[in-house]
């Protein structure tokens, strides 16, 4: 960890070198009138929409809606199967990964991805449970729709991906989020908290995308409500998904028996007691590590992943990094890497992956940092419980 400078409360982070515009926000959120203590960037921070990715910061009486960020409950979740990586041949990760006429039957005919849904509505029994005594103003408007989003990926950065430890067991992993729900939830009340934020005069700079609610507002107490809900989404979203995988590996390899999720999500408020004090914890990109708490740290889709155990630093209000964070951004990745060479790094190791054209290149491994770095980093956060390494991927 290095201290850096801030203008009301110190900046800790934990990336010994975090890009420019990343600091530049963390500055910003140092200057928050209602910032806690200090704002902390993980080792996998980069620039985002007015918070880093991997930053966490304390507030007392307000919520943040884009220190939450837009995809709200996004995170992994990851299943260790009984399967060993010798019965995992070319063809059963053919069939896995199928979907084609070839194939039919793969993971991809059960899980939409990119900006495709079910076309049929998923079981509702599934969705989380709404209070009866509370409003939901977004949800209600957007609940049919998501019944439709219900166990399916989307796009970006989020994958399903089929991995092996250092024992030889086979992994599933998932990451994604709360769909289009979150970003309803997201856009609506960050607006709202600028329209509120003019009204009052608001002395945070709106060019800093920091817009805040009071926590005993009616919009405040709202949105916490709803963020709450697309959390508790999110989670519902990554088990549907794995639950259909496991019905595809059952359906390849009988005898496959599975152990229980771990699952752990990197975009949510939550209030939390650090240094005496009760207070508002934005994680965005950046996941709980309180001591004993089992997390997900994933690479690239050419790199390891990692299965830690918090170590419950107080320092960095019990949080660790959600990956391995980007090193260039999208449209950097697309102008700057050779396709070539991505695939040539991807195919030299026998990973199967999604990397086809130059679009695609913003998810290639030479996007992102380099994940061991990132781990030594963090080494005082978490304790590694397991390496795994990709065999087969699908990126959204």
């Amino acid at each position: 960890m290095i201290i850096k400078e801030g203008k009301n409360v110190p900046i800790a982070s934990w990336c010994n070198n975090p890009e420019e515009e990343a600091l530049k926000q963390a500055y910003n959120l140092s200057a928050l009138p209602f910032v806690f203590r200090k704002v902390c960037l993980m080792p996998d921070t980069h620039c985002g929409y007015g918070m880093p990715i991997g930053g966490v910061v304390a507030t007392k009486g307000v919520v943040v809606p884009f220190m939450v960020g837009v995809d709200i409950g996004c995170g992994m979740c990851a299943v260790k199967t009984s399967l060993r990586i010798e019965q995992m041949s070319q063809e059963i990760i053919k069939r896995l990964f199928g979907g084609s006429k070839e194939f039919h039957g793969g993971i991809r005919s059960y899980i939409p991805v990119g900006f495709n849904r079910h076309s049929k509505k998923q079981d509702e029994s599934l969705m989380p449970e709404r209070c009866t005594k509370i409003s939901y103003p977004i949800i209600e408007r957007e609940y049919e729709s998501a019944l439709h989003q219900l166990g399916t990926l989307g796009g970006g950065n989020h994958f399903i991906e089929i991995q092996k430890d250092q024992d030889g067991y086979i992994w599933i992993m998932i990451h994604s989020g709360s769909r289009n729900l979150g970003y309803k939830v997201a856009d609506y009340y960050n607006k709202l908290a600028i329209f509120q934020n003019d009204r009052w005069y608001s002395s945070v700079p709106k060019e800093n995308q920091l817009a805040f609610l009071p926590i005993n507002s009616e919009e405040g107490s709202n949105y916490l409500i709803e963020m709450k809900y697309c959390v508790n989404f999110a989670y519902a979203n990554r088990k549907l998904m794995m639950e259909n995988i496991k019905k595809c590996f059952l359906e390849v390899i009988p005898e496959t028996t599975f152990e229980e999720m771990i699952n752990i999500a990197h975009n949510y408020v939550a209030i939390e007691n650090h240094f005496g004090s009760d207070v508002w914890i934005h994680r965005k990109g950046a996941t709980l590590a309180r001591e004993g708490t089992m997390g997900i740290i994933p690479g690239s889709q050419g790199s390891s992943s990692y299965i830690v155990k918090g170590k419950g630093n107080p320092e960095s209000f019990m949080s660790c990094s959600h990956g391995a964070g980007r090193k260039m951004s999208r449209t950097k990745a697309q102008a700057n890497l050779n396709l070539e060479e991505e695939i040539k790094k991807l195919d030299s190791q026998g990973i199967v992956h999604g990397i086809r054209t130059v679009k695609d290149l913003d998810e290639a491994a030479g996007a992102y940092k380099d994940i061991d770095i990132v781990m030594e980093e963090q080494k005082d956060l978490v304790e590694i419980v397991t390496k795994l390494s990709p065999i087969a991927v699908i990126k959204g």
